[in-house]
């Protein structure tokens, strides 16, 4: 067997495969915002709606975040991981850090705020599927009309569906979900890895933005 000196170095996707939080946060620490939640944000904008109030989920180190408060949004991140925040706070313009308040809450005790944004970047796949369902209800019943929900959904092919205490959702699945919203965007991905990285997977995800209508 080889030994980890013999094998690629670890990446994001390895770290997240067994939970190793701190060392995900690292690997990531200054990526750019995700392709969902920028495709939310310009919509808002293109709506005339400049700011608000956005739940970011399981935040993790903040790359999400800082473009909400860039932006002028008033923010809650939340993550179960005390060390997101340690990645965080330092990164945070001083003029903007009156909009920011972090909570560190699991998925199981989650409280979702009334809000005009949930932004769950790659998070909803590590909610236990026991705590799925009440979650998931929180964040439709939270978000406000002409709100939207930005964020992903891996799907039942995904390697990871095989792992415990993740949850996985066929395409049918993911769209009786967003029943009662307009779904803006929905961009099914499925690739294999390359052979060269240290745990090659089979990836399904759905990236979504979906608005909830205006109270008639």
């Amino acid at each position: 067997m080889p030994s980890d000196n013999d094998l690629p170095p670890m990446k994001a996707q390895d770290y997240s495969e067994v939970e190793d939080w701190p060392g995900y946060f690292t690997a990531v620490l200054g990526k750019e915002a995700r392709e969902t939640l920028l495709a939310a944000l310009d919509l808002f904008a293109q709506e005339g709606r400049i700011g608000g109030f956005a739940i970011d989920l399981a935040a993790g180190e903040g790359r999400d975040t800082l473009e909400l408060l860039k932006r002028g949004w008033q923010v809650v991140a939340t993550d179960g991981h005390p060390d997101a925040f340690s990645h965080l706070w330092p990164r945070v313009p001083e003029a903007s850090k009156h909009r920011l308040t972090t909570v560190q809450e699991d998925f199981a005790e989650m409280q979702v705020r009334d809000c005009d944004l949930v932004n769950a970047s790659f998070a909803l796949p590590f909610c236990p599927p026991q705590h799925f369902p009440g979650l998931w209800c929180k964040i439709v019943a939270s978000i406000r009309p002409g709100g939207r929900f930005a964020g992903q959904f891996f799907g039942v092919r995904d390697t990871w569906a095989s792992l415990p205490g993740r949850s996985h959702h066929s395409r049918e699945e993911v769209l009786r979900l967003l029943e009662g919203f307009e779904i803006e965007r929905m961009r099914e991905e499925e690739r294999v890895d390359p052979p060269e990285v240290r745990n090659p997977k089979h990836w399904q995800i759905f990236h979504v933005v979906a608005r909830k209508p205006n109270v008639p």
